[in-house]
């Protein structure tokens, strides 16, 4: 478990270790303030790390900690713990006073995101700022390999962590929302050290040379070779960034902006497959990090197994805070400083807000969206991923100026904006492509589906954002020739160095390059860029228009006969008389961006519209591809069974059929076809009286069988009304059910079925008849008799009118 690097025995430790398990919490907080102010930095030293695990929980998940990701404001104990890890609280004044002395901390590497200790098992440093410098060799190999942390690299690390690691919590504590404890911390967080106006304040403690140490320098610039971003080995760039004495005053400003910012982004965004990870790897840069350590030790390397990792929605949330506030903070750069090409007259905060979207954040949060792309469930829940892709490529919305949604949505992008939006190319038509794979095996009548397909058709449906796209891959479309006398520019890359300040390099000043650079950067040199504005991509998108057209049909078919359905199941099925089809059950609506509830049918509708003005489809392109669509289909479409194909065991469905089935055009008819007598008890039914009748009727099948048989055998008319009142015509009907022969011979031999009667709607129809007997002053017997001789009579009239229609059919032969 990480702790310092030297381990004492201390007396404050032990007691603070007593104490926590014995006094009141409140009185603990009180306590450890009054120790951090009066305590010397020697002391405190060894208890912080103690205390960081207290509070954020334990790397392993072992210790659980506060629990700030299920602490909610109602909580007692909130406005204490937010007090105590203020910015400006006590637990960040320890931070500083143990910053001063340059005290270090370890964490064992095997704590890293997945990708990063797969980086290192291959002997590679990875594109992680926040490991420079930092990777501690021991003497007793590298099982033990670790990296030194100072105490507020420290502390941001574990705090990030606690999101990502998984902890045995207790029953009842797996409810999160917004307001807790830790987003609100986040967000705290955020303001302070990346404010939107004015600056970092500074820390209270200094060290010996007169300021809290910063981070190592930044090294020179790497030639730019290609158009992908390379890894130095991690032989150069170890013995590049030893502490200089002499670092860039202007990083002593940031320091602690740019730290916590490489922390957020390293542990929540660094996570992809394994076949992610190796497809960004450049084979120029693999130089086995046996070079570095085979001087000092002699032992295996250690193999590190990376496992497959899935973003919790919980996690995907803090990750679109962190998106939102540095597109504000990038948002709050003064308008002069934007305009101005004098970088030197900038101060450190106002270049860092200038870089920070596209240096830090740009590569690690698309690969990490297009790993939610491809693995997150087909569900509703998918929603959080959607809007943390939307807030980062529609940066011009947290600019601080008040706008109306729907006044915005007419306003259209500005102009100012083509240059992020060509820089992210990637994100916006390989993202939306790999949406469309994701819609297409949708169920878009689900209005809360409907809804995300609505939102991403909206957002790319603002003026002017399609033709800044469709810019963007004609410059990267643009012939290699034009290129080669720009061969000696340098490519800026996040990963070079600790700090993006100490180095002045030159700004590429042409689109094309940014353009290439950006795609390359991301796919590798030998990417096949799929054009969003293409032929191959424009046979998608029509092909999500006729599912959304179908879709929208069916969500409209359901709308209008939902009242209907409503009322008629809330009483009429009391009776058995409601509809038992349960694909029309009303679906409801969704609240739009406007506030306003709107019905599954109305988004799709809607969708169609944005989606015909994004890809330029007119009114009679759209009709004509609908009335192809319409073509070949019927008024019975409803009543056909999905596309499939016969295989061994049965039915199985084509990409058409599960395409139909998912969207409700068609559907497999569900019926019982067992034993009438053994299906489940319904809600139209009385349950004591089933069982009942069955006993009885089992009884008298069992002792009159044989004579039932003999009836029923019979061809006069005795024949006929036996078979009409003992035969089993529900099981002989279909011989589809996959019951034994045995069991359908002897669900079809002759045998009394007295469940009927158990109905509530046959109850109701024999009360009827007694009370309209009574009316009559007839008894309870004689209605009886009545009622039984009126059966008899209408079922003795109903085979002589069958058998004289066969008897004319017979001369008429």
């Amino acid at each position: 478990m990480a702790g310092p690097a030297m381990q004492q025995p201390s007396f404050l430790l032990a007691n603070l270790k007593i104490d926590s398990t014995t006094k009141p919490f409140l009185q603990c907080c009180q306590e450890l303030v009054k120790i951090i102010d009066d305590y010397p930095a020697k002391e405190l030293h060894l208890i912080f790390p103690w205390l960081v695990e207290s509070v954020f929980g334990s790397l392993d998940g072992v210790i659980v900690g506060w629990n700030l990701r299920f602490l909610q404001a109602c909580s007692n104990q909130y406005n204490i713990v937010m007090d105590f890890l203020n910015p400006s609280g006590p637990m960040m004044k320890l931070v500083y006073k143990l910053q001063a002395e340059d005290y270090k901390y370890e964490i064992p590497v095997s704590f890293l995101p997945g990708p990063v200790k797969v980086s290192i098992q291959e002997g590679v440093l990875p594109d992680c700022p926040l490991l420079n410098n930092k990777l501690h060799f021991p003497l007793s190999g590298l099982q033990t390999l670790s990296l030194a942390l100072n105490p507020f690299e420290y502390y941001m690390f574990m705090f990030a962590s606690s999101l990502i690691t998984p902890k045995n919590y207790s029953l009842g504590q797996h409810v999160s929302s917004l307001d807790s404890a830790y987003f609100v911390l986040v967000d705290t967080y955020l303001k302070y050290f990346l404010p939107t106006e004015g600056s970092v304040p500074p820390s209270p403690f200094t060290n010996k040379r007169g300021s809290v140490s910063p981070p190592a320098p930044r090294a020179p610039s790497v030639p730019f070779a290609g158009y992908g971003t390379h890894s130095t080995s991690l032989l150069k760039r170890h013995i590049s960034h030893q502490p200089s004495v002499t670092a860039d005053p202007a990083a002593q400003e940031i320091w602690r902006s740019e730290a916590l910012l490489q922390v957020f982004v390293e542990m929540w965004l660094h996570h992809y497959s394994l076949e992610m990870y190796q497809k960004l790897q450049s084979p120029q840069v693999k130089v086995r990090i046996n070079i570095l350590i085979c001087a000092c030790v002699h032992a295996p390397f250690f193999h590190l197994k990376h496992e497959p990792f899935t973003p919790t929605e919980e996690h995907v949330l803090v990750v679109r805070l962190l998106v939102k506030h540095l597109h504000a903070f990038s948002c709050s750069l003064k308008p002069e400083q934007v305009s101005s090409s004098a970088h030197s007259h900038t101060s450190p905060l106002e270049e860092l807000k200038r870089v920070v979207v596209h240096r830090f954040v740009q590569q690690k949060l698309y690969v990490f969206l297009q790993h939610c792309f491809g693995h997150w469930p087909l569900d509703a829940s998918f929603r959080v991923v959607l809007e943390t892709w939307l807030s980062y490529i529609q940066p011009w919305r947290y600019t601080g100026e008040k706008t109306n949604p729907q006044t915005d949505q007419n306003k259209g992008v500005p102009e100012k904006w083509s240059l992020f939006v060509q820089e992210n190319l990637l994100m916006y038509t390989k993202l939306f492509q790999g949406f469309l794979n994701r819609v297409v095996r949708t169920d878009l009548v689900n209005v809360k589906n409907a809804l995300m397909v609505f939102r991403v058709a909206k957002v790319f449906a603002q003026p002017n954002l399609s033709e800044m796209i469709q810019k963007g891959e004609q410059l990267f479309l643009e012939p290699e020739h034009v290129l080669h006398h720009r061969q000696h520019r340098c490519f800026l890359s996040p990963g070079h160095g600790g700090s993006f300040l100490s180095a002045r390099q030159p700004v590429v000043t042409d689109r094309v390059f940014r353009v290439k650079s950006h795609v390359y950067g991301l796919e590798g040199q030998d990417c096949q860029y799929k054009q969003m504005f293409g032929t191959e991509l424009r046979g998608t998108v029509l092909k999500l228009i006729q599912i959304i057209d179908q879709a929208r049909q069916t969500a409209k078919k359901i709308s209008d006969q939902s009242a209907e359905v409503a009322a008629n199941n809330s009483f009429m099925s009391w009776f058995g008389m409601g509809s038992p089809d349960l694909n029309y059950t009303f679906n409801g609506g969704e609240v739009d961006d406007t506030g306003a509830c709107v019905k599954t049918h109305e988004f799709l509708e809607r969708s169609l519209d944005y989606l015909c003005q994004i890809f330029r489809l007119n009114a009679g392109q759209l009709s004509q591809l609908m009335a192809t669509l319409g073509s070949g289909q019927d008024d019975g479409n409803s009543k056909q069974l999905p596309d499939s194909v016969q295989g061994e065991k049965g039915l199985i469905l084509t990409d058409l059929g599960r395409m139909q089935v998912i969207n409700g055009l068609r559907r497999f008819e569900i019926e019982y076809q067992g034993d009438p007598e053994l299906q489940p008890i319904r809600s139209y039914e009385n349950a004591i009286l089933v069982r009942l009748f069955f006993k009885i009727s089992s009884l008298v099948n069992e002792r009159f069988g044989g004579h039932m048989d003999a009836l029923c055998s019979r061809s006069d008319f005795l024949g006929q009304l036996g078979r009409h009142y003992l035969a089993s015509p529900e099981a002989a009907a279909d011989g589809r059910s996959p019951e034994t022969r045995v069991t359908a011979e002897r669900n079809r031999r002759p045998r009394l079925s007295l469940r009927m009667l158990a109905s509530y709607r046959t109850l109701l129809m024999l009360l009827l008849l007694y009370l309209f007997g009574a009316l009559f002053s007839s008894g309870p017997m004689s209605s009886t008799l009545l009622i039984l001789t009126g059966g008899v009579i209408k079922t003795c009239t109903s085979i002589l009118t069958s058998m004289g229609k066969e008897n004319v059919g017979f001369w008429q032969k």
